[in-house]
């Protein structure tokens, strides 16, 4: 049986990209269609009709009329050039991971969107309480800047968008697993192709606030960096905007692009984390720090 995924609006930012109903709509062989897809993809940049015709054992009818539904509700793309074949897309691939998702127990309830990143969407949900979908979606403009920055990306010529987003959730889950119960990031729940599931960590972004005191903060977030550091990690894309704050304590989000302290670029990727987060405390609230003395924090 096809879990049930209601839609539950948890807070209203405004309209969803992403539709619960269509989720639980879709037909078996619709899913079945999609499933196949993302197979073949492994194989194809464009799968062909006869080999997804083989994989999913439908008849011709009802293959071109399950396909002509998955196009018509921008899940599916059709090209003809260099050949003729069928491609999932992104709001197809969220359909599969959030699918995934609810048959396993994980989310019954999609709430709105709270954010958009420069590849990340992030929704509230429903799971054990509140938590957090973020699903990655590194694009085509930022993907050569991906392969060649970031070490988990492979070689291979084909490596479509949406599996260097899985790459990417990947990525960033294996970081919040080590680090949970060591360092102040959400906790890891689940993960689905290039959705993660995630705590909801309340607060604000640190560039979203005013300090009344800025000063426990900074250093707060220093330690908190010097922890990572000492399990063997850079976060490398650390800034305001992935720092949150509430009037306890702050948490750093968004691990996708994290390296190890062996990387080749490991001291210049400290330095430029630490440097960012130096620059924001002196511009916002005309402090005096030194990039030197952060450093020395951080690594003794």
């Amino acid at each position: 049986m096809m879990p049930v995924l209601f839609l539950f609006i948890l807070r209203r930012v405004h309209t969803m990209p992403l539709s619960a109903d269509m989720v639980r709509e879709l037909h078996k062989y619709e899913y079945t269609i999609l499933y196949a897809i993302e197979r073949l993809m492994k194989r194809y940049s464009w799968v062909p009709f006869d080999d997804l015709k083989r994989v999913t054992r439908l008849s011709k009818g009802e293959l071109e009329y399950r396909l002509g539904n998955l196009m018509q509700k921008d899940l599916v793309r059709y090209e003809s050039v260099p050949y003729p074949g069928y491609s999932i897309v992104f709001s197809g691939y969220d359909c599969l991971a959030l699918h995934t998702l609810a048959g396993r127990g994980t989310i019954s309830a999609l709430g709105s969107l709270i954010g958009v990143g420069k590849e990340s969407e992030v929704y509230e949900a429903l799971g054990l309480g509140v938590i957090i979908l973020k699903f990655h979606r590194v694009g085509q403009h930022s993907f050569q800047s991906v392969r060649l920055n970031r070490e988990y990306m492979t070689d291979a010529s084909h490596c479509p968008w949406i599996f260097a987003s899985t790459l990417s959730a990947e990525q960033e889950f294996e970081a919040l697993r080590r680090l949970t119960g060591k360092v102040r990031v959400p906790v890891p729940i689940d993960r689905s192709r290039h959705t993660i599931a995630i705590s909801y960590v309340p607060g604000v972004n640190l560039n979203q606030c005013t300090l009344e005191d800025p000063v426990p903060v900074y250093e707060e977030l220093m330690e908190e960096v010097r922890k990572v550091y000492e399990l063997g990690m850079i976060h490398a894309d650390l800034s305001e905007y992935n720092v949150m704050v509430n009037e306890d304590h702050c948490w750093i989000i968004d691990w996708p692009q994290w390296v190890s302290v062996d990387h080749p670029n490991a001291d210049e990727l400290l330095s430029r984390d630490i440097g960012t987060i130096v620059s924001f405390f002196n511009r916002k609230y005309r402090m005096s720090l030194t990039l030197e003395d952060a450093l020395r924090s951080v690594t003794g």
